[in-house]
């Protein structure tokens, strides 16, 4: 019997997606537009149906829902057990009756971030700085090879899918997302979202490639009181200085180094000329703005959930409408697939799909539009010639010393030292009094107290309000002070010995109070405890610069636009500030 043509790696392209989808039934084709979460099984198998996630089982969601696209969720196993089960995986897609490959997809997992709804731990994975910690050290260079050394390991595990990178700008310095960013300038995001599309895609999308999810379109940074739409109070996004084209600005550059998809965010424009519905939904934003005027034809994925009350994290979440929540699930999956997306993320509801078309309220010819942009995706990577991964060379080469150092040798050149009064920094004090690090005892005596010591230093994080739930609570939003018990401790401190305060910034914090007694001010963007203690004694040199302005009160926050870059009065530090020894 002759090889269907899809199967052809010699044949044209377009071809090959022609006679793909001409096979494919309209409940196949559904369930190509529908990415979900996936988790592996007990003892590294196929999953069964989770109720706490709202997750159907594997076999269920590749047999009966037809689905091909899947976003690992949860911390990275050891290399072998991820390569074993997603060969596992692809053997159950290659059942099928098309055999079409599954194409795994991942938040970022080379980083520290805690926030296990926007990341993953790094587990096995080289461990690099936050995105915001690569700004800091403006180096295009660095992040192209970060993102050659993430696309490296995410192949040899079998993720062909990156969602990210994270583009929005950090104009709001309250909202919960900002460590996942660039910072705040549209011209270094522009030119480093250009080399981590690079480092992870090459020249253009093929068998060596992780595609990239660009997000999130037009630009997710001007929150209003820098809440985030994941919750319903958060689902504003505002432009009171008028500067919407000031966020698109690193898209376009994303665009011409070949970024293969997009994500738009859930926020709802308000007070502009655009519809006051979530982007995903919205018409003017995807078909005019990204398709016709930038001229994107590469796949729109939605963010996750817009579509289901559901399950996450075992808690009731709604589906993040906004601007639709009164419409119905059928409805609403007309209008996103209307405004020009093409797939839905972190849903299972191709029936949905399947009824739009039945019923005559959505062309089969529109969903083949989608459909046909989300299989060449799959031929472009070779996933049909390459479904299964090695699982020696997983090992191999994930976490591997190379990459393992380049990465340790970010975070500690990340760091960004701010003040450094008598040349306290770095270090040679025989006694140090250390809080918040473990291991100063290889350093130097550890004293017991301030007063014992020639110098204290102190690590905090970034402060935040406290938010309920085991979601939400993982999005540090609210204000930028630090709680006055903290400051009183720093000044007791510093009153008794020079002290050196190292702060982890997810997001920007107020330092006037500490910047005033601290003889040494270092922000970390993810930095590991030893990295910090070298940069600090010497071993190692700082040479980040801050991404952002830094804010000197919660009141110059408050009274700036939350969409204009720059815009805080009288910022403690500027943009570009950092010292070096």
């Amino acid at each position: 019997m002759t090889e269907p043509l899809y199967r052809d790696a010699e044949a044209p392209l377009e071809d090959r997606v022609d006679d793909l989808t001409s096979r494919m039934t309209l409940e196949e084709k559904a369930g190509l537009m529908f990415q979900h979460m996936i988790v592996i099984g007990e003892d590294g198998g196929l999953a069964e149906r989770s109720a706490e996630m709202d997750l159907p089982g594997t076999a269920e969601a590749i047999d009966e829902l037809h689905m091909t696209h899947f976003n690992l969720l949860g911390p990275s196993p050891e290399p072998a057990v991820l390569a074993r089960w997603q060969n596992l995986v692809q053997e159950r897609a290659a059942a099928t009756r098309l055999g079409i490959p599954v194409t795994f997809s991942t938040d970022p997992r080379h980083h520290f971030t805690e926030n296990l709804g926007t990341a993953a731990a790094a587990g096995s994975f080289s461990q690099w700085p936050e995105t915001l910690g690569l700004a800091a050290l403006r180096s295009p260079e660095l992040v192209e090879r970060f993102a050659d050394i993430a696309r490296r390991e995410y192949l040899a595990v079998g993720l062909r899918s990156a969602l990210h990178p994270q583009i929005d700008l950090a104009t709001e310095p309250r909202w919960a997302r900002i460590s996942g960013t660039f910072g705040e300038d549209a011209d270094l995001t522009g030119d480093l979202v250009a080399a981590y599309i690079r480092g992870f895609e090459g020249s253009h999308l093929g068998p060596e490639s992780v595609a990239t999810m660009t997000k999130h379109f037009p630009g997710g940074g001007p929150q209003l009181d820098g809440e985030d739409p994941h919750f319903p109070y958060g689902r504003e996004q505002v432009y009171p200085a008028g500067r919407f084209e000031y966020h698109l600005e690193p898209f376009r550059k994303a665009l011409a180094a070949g970024a293969s998809q997009i994500m738009p965010y859930y926020g709802m424009p308000v007070g502009t000329d655009l519809e006051e519905v979530a982007f995903a939904f919205n018409k003017q934003v995807i078909t005019g703005l990204l398709r016709e005027e930038l001229g994107f034809d590469g796949v729109v994925c939605t963010d996750w959930g817009l579509i289901t009350d559901g399950l996450l994290m075992g808690e009731p979440a709604v589906a993040r409408a906004w601007g639709a929540e009164d419409l119905d699930e059928l409805t609403r999956v007309e209008r996103i697939i209307d405004a020009g997306c093409d797939q839905f993320g972190g849903e299972a509801r191709p029936e949905l799909v399947v009824e739009l078309v039945r019923v005559g309220r959505v062309s089969e010819e529109r969903i083949d539009q989608s459909v046909r942009r989300l299989l060449r995706e799959k031929f472009r990577l070779g996933l049909f010639e390459k479904p299964y991964v090695d699982v020696d060379e997983a090992v191999r080469i994930v976490g591997s010393a190379e990459f393992v150092a380049e990465g340790e040798a970010a975070q500690r050149a990340a760091l960004t030292m701010l003040r450094n009064d008598g040349s306290v920094l770095p270090t040679q004090a025989r006694k140090l009094y250390v809080e918040g690090l473990e291991g100063a005892s290889s350093y130097g005596e550890v004293a017991a107290t301030p007063a014992e010591a020639d110098v204290a230093i102190l690590r905090l994080r970034a402060p935040f309000d406290p938010r309920p739930g085991r979601f939400e609570s993982m999005f540090h939003a609210g204000s930028l002070d630090f709680a006055p018990e903290v400051l009183e401790h720093v000044r007791a401190v510093s009153a008794q010995v020079p002290t050196v305060v190292v702060v982890y910034f997810d997001r920007p914090a107020i330092l006037a109070p500490i910047d005033e007694v601290a003889a040494g001010l270092v922000v970390e963007f993810g930095a590991s405890d030893a990295a910090i203690l070298d940069v600090l004694t010497g071993a190692a040199a700082p040479h980040g610069r801050l991404p952002f302005d830094l804010p000197r009160s919660m009141q110059a926050v408050v009274a700036s636009p939350s969409d204009a870059p720059f815009a805080t009065e009288d910022p403690l530090y500027r943009f570009g500030a950092g010292l070096e020894y």
